[in-house]
């Protein structure tokens, strides 16, 4: 029997399409593989032909030269740019203003053919310092109200470039699917005096159903109301409204837990596109007791048809419970 479920956060439905329930090798899917061999301005010795770095890790070299391990540039085509002035204008119901933000690009590793999941837990978790510290300069600019950091890995994910990288874009405005996330969490807080996703951390431990992986700083779990087949949520334990004050040694876990992740999913769904997110506080905000960190990530196995778009609800054909069972017992390597 198919089954509408309520995500606790947002309210937003979804159906789990029970009556098609489907296997890892049910889904058609693109499998993302390196093909290598053409010009990438990403590669090692092509430093010029992108915008000068914003930040590098390097073992060796000078800036914009070879020997770094990670580098941060801005994107050469962005969405928005950092200079100028917002020139607010209306014209009668409609508004606009000028594209003020910031895009930039995280070059995960100077290997072209290695994917997130094949690197050094090290290198993993320098990808997530890199955020970090583009976070922490990006919002001395008060005019900076949200930073999305996120990875689209495969071209059906929307990578357009193989060579493995993330992105960052500063945004002046709170976008609204932040906002139906963090009014959520205020309603719940408001009525319970808690935080609804250390309760859900508290309830997915108790019942282990979803539950995919859990360390001492993380839990892992396929969530109740996933719009994807085998969408996950990356949760801290420990309570943080915002990413950017995460400590060294729960990023240090967060790599070892993001590697593990990607590395069942390749497993399981045989390398398939990804997007993931992270879910953060708006950073002009102080410490909210109320919103949790996290982040949540989805493999591309479906897509978004004329349902979806006229409802606003998700076919997930995939319950969450038997996607976390496949997640388990695909191992740690």
């Amino acid at each position: 029997m198919p089954e509408f479920r309520k995500d606790p956060v947002t309210g937003r439905w979804v159906i789990i399409a029970t009556d098609r329930a489907r296997r890892p090798s049910d889904f058609s899917r693109e499998q993302v593989v390196i093909k290598g061999g053409g010009y990438c301005p990403f590669c090692p010795g092509h430093e010029e032909k992108t915008p000068p770095e914003i930040l590098a890790y390097r073992q060796s070299g000078g800036p914009n030269e070879p020997g770094w391990t990670l580098r941060v540039i801005p994107n050469k085509f962005p969405v928005l740019r950092v200079e100028g002035d917002f020139n607010r204008q209306g014209e009668g119901v409609y508004d606009r203003m000028n594209g003020i933000g910031a895009h930039e690009v995280i070059i995960e590793t100077p290997d072209h053919n290695a994917t997130l999941a094949d690197l050094p837990e090290k290198r993993v978790e320098d990808v997530f310092w890199a955020f970090r510290d583009r976070i922490v300069d990006l919002k001395k600019d008060r005019r900076m109200q949200y930073l999305l950091a996120f990875k689209n890995h495969g071209e059906s994910a929307g990578a357009s470039l193989e060579h493995s990288h993330s992105q960052l874009i500063a945004l002046p405005v709170i976008p609204r699917r932040v906002q139906e996330e963090l009014e959520g969490a205020r309603r719940y807080f408001e009525f319970k005096d808690r935080c609804i996703f250390c309760d859900i951390v508290r309830q997915e431990v108790d019942t282990g159903t979803r539950v995919v992986l859990e360390t001492q700083a993380f839990l892992v779990i396929c969530p109740f109301a996933a719009r994807f087949p085998f969408e996950l949520w990356i949760l801290p334990r420990r309570h943080h409204s915002h990413f950017e004050e995460t400590d060294p040694a729960a990023m240090a876990n967060l790599a070892w837990v993001m590697r593990v992740v990607l590395r069942k999913l390749d497993r399981v769904l045989e390398k398939p596109a990804y997007n993931f997110i992270i879910h953060t506080a708006p950073v002009q905000e102080a410490p909210m007791d109320h919103y949790h960190w996290h982040i949540e990530l989805a493999p591309r196995l479906t897509r978004i048809a004329g349902f979806e778009w006229g409802t606003g609800f998700y076919i997930n054909p995939t319950p969450p419970e038997e996607a976390a069972r496949f997640l388990r017992e695909a191992g740690l390597g």
